[in-house]
């Protein structure tokens, strides 16, 4: 492994986006469909993607992208346009997503878990002219009158009135036309709107340049190999799904296994079935499985990467993980759909000696911490994480002021607080905006948080600021007990033993439900604060 401590990938720096001096992989494709065609050359026949019985070759899958490209453009489509898939994890969301991009037309990706009001807002927002979505989502879909802009519906699964069959894309034999203006690594690939947790939710232009980086970097820094085969058990839709791992398996000529919903027996079944070598979940989904699966039950020996990030991992996990798959690397990371994906990961081999760290900022990328009046904080001092380089998007799809307030000099203001060691290894402490002020006291509500999921009885828990007049705000924290039994003076003691006096919660609440969260499955804060302002 070369990263970090070899030569590794040859790079070289270049101007990106007419400001922007970043490092580069110096061979790469120019575009996403010049990279899937890559792989299709690579390995015609190797499977490139699984979805239940269905089975396709990367041979078999450039067909039918050829065809739903053809007919897409055929139908009046134009480079450019803006098409939005609300598709669960099924085939016909990668045969889609490649067909925009040999298209020319931007791919527009929006949870299935979106309702009505939400999914207008963004079709309505980027001005999208295509609609593919699944047929059992219909009663979702906005009518005519609420996206003037639609002129196309298209179903997939079964058939709903004004939709045509996304089947009717591939029964064409022409080829897509030649543009007369070829696309270029710059031009928008994609647009992910960002989760919202703080507000209206922006639309992120991910460029060609940026994925394509993002998957060099999986490639690099977790040593991916021709052929992986990965299950998909986080949405599609959201950027580590896209990004790390449909992309990065396209990038390698590997396998991606669909998977439409979470859940443990099935997901570990098709781990084992399908002989899965990566993947990447979410530290529940990991927790979930140790708490709920018989591993002897499975042959899980071909799993060699197992990523996280989103959230803390228990050191308890960790141990449990290895001691049942001594064989797998759990490795964490830290992204952003600002910057297509990864921003720092932990190399192989490196995840016991920094269990409380996300990792070393990416190969092409810069990462600075930078202090509220706009200096660079030395090592081991706290400020807020800002990231530059070929995988930092351009900016927000028409919002010229959020891309101001959110991009200087090409570095992206992650609103993320953080510390960089003198090895280069990054901590991060909290949000921003979640930094809690306790009479001068600044607590980060994430080690609050990251305490109390260490707690037997705790399945997860929440911290938000709980305004007080004397002292400004004080500790808020909503928990989710395991067993219902435990109680308000027990989650204190528990904090009381570890933590200053002045960071032990001021207020407890037990929730009997899961903490609220948004259709990418963030929590949302902004719910459990106006839950306090009402109390």
């Amino acid at each position: 492994m070369a990263w970090p401590d070899g030569i590794g990938v040859s790079k070289r720096r270049e101007l990106l986006f007419g400001t922007r001096l970043v490092p580069c992989y110096s061979e790469r494709p120019a575009t996403i469909d010049a990279m899937f065609r890559a792989a299709v050359v690579r390995r015609p026949d190797g499977e490139a993607l699984v979805d239940g019985e269905r089975r396709y070759s990367y041979g078999q899958l450039h067909a039918l992208v050829t065809r739903a490209a053809a007919s897409l453009l055929a139908q009046g489509a134009q480079p450019g346009d803006r098409m939005a898939l609300v598709l669960s994890n099924r085939a016909e969301f990668l045969i889609a997503l490649l067909a925009a991009a040999r298209a020319g037309i931007v791919a527009v990706p929006v949870s299935a878990r979106e309702q009505r009001p939400g999914i207008a807002g963004i079709l309505n927002d980027c001005g999208a002219s295509i609609l593919i979505h699944d047929s059992g989502l219909a009663d979702r879909m906005p009518d005519a009158a609420e996206v003037p802009s639609l002129v196309s519906r298209i179903s997939v699964g079964g058939a709903v009135d004004g939709c045509r069959p996304f089947e009717a894309l591939l029964e064409t034999d022409a080829e897509p036309p030649q543009s007369a203006e070829p696309q270029r690594e710059e031009d928008t690939a994609v647009i992910l709107y960002t989760s919202g947790t703080t507000g209206k939710p922006k639309g992120a232009l991910l460029a060609h340049v940026n994925i394509i980086h993002s998957a060099l970097h999986f490639e690099e820094c977790w040593d991916y190999r021709e052929g992986e085969r990965a299950v998909l058990a986080v949405p599609a839709s959201h950027v580590t799904g896209l990004v790390a791992v449909v992309m990065a398996m396209i990038r390698v000529a590997g396998c991606t296994v669909m998977m439409p919903a979470f859940d443990v027996a099935g997901f570990l079944d098709l781990a084992s079935r399908e002989r899965m070598t990566a993947t990447v979940l979410v530290p529940a989904m990991y927790n979930l499985c140790l708490l709920r699966a018989d591993f002897s039950r499975y042959d899980l020996s071909s799993w060699r990467i197992g990523g996280f990030g989103g959230a803390p991992m228990p050191e308890a996990t960790v141990e449990a993980m290895a001691e049942r798959l001594p064989g797998l690397h759990l490795l964490n990371a830290y992204g952003s759909t600002e910057c297509a994906t990864i921003i720092s990961v932990v190399p192989i081999g490196h995840t016991r000696a920094c269990l409380d760290s996300v990792g070393m900022c990416v190969p092409c990328g810069d990462l600075r911490i930078v202090d509220d009046q706009g200096r660079e904080c030395p090592p081991g001092v706290s400020g807020e994480v800002w990231i530059r380089g070929p995988m930092t998007i351009r900016g927000y799809w028409n919002r010229e002021d959020a891309t101001r307030d959110s991009f200087v000099d090409g570095y992206w203001r992650s609103g993320d607080i953080g510390t960089l060691d003198g090895r280069g290894y990054l901590r991060l402490h909290d949000r921003k905006n979640d930094v809690i002020n306790r009479g001068g006291h600044k607590i980060y509500s994430v080690e609050v948080e990251n305490l109390l999921v260490r707690h037997a009885d705790v399945v997860e828990a929440a911290v938000v600021a709980h305004p007080d007049p004397v002292l400004g705000e004080k500790i808020h924290v909503f928990v989710i007990s395991k067993s219902g039994s435990l109680t308000e003076d027990a989650v204190r003691d528990f904090c009381r033993a570890s933590l200053a006096e002045y960071k032990v919660p001021d207020y407890v609440t037990l929730l009997g439900d899961a903490l609220p969260r948004n259709a990418n499955g963030k929590v949302t804060k902004r719910v459990l604060r106006d839950q306090v302002s009402t109390t």
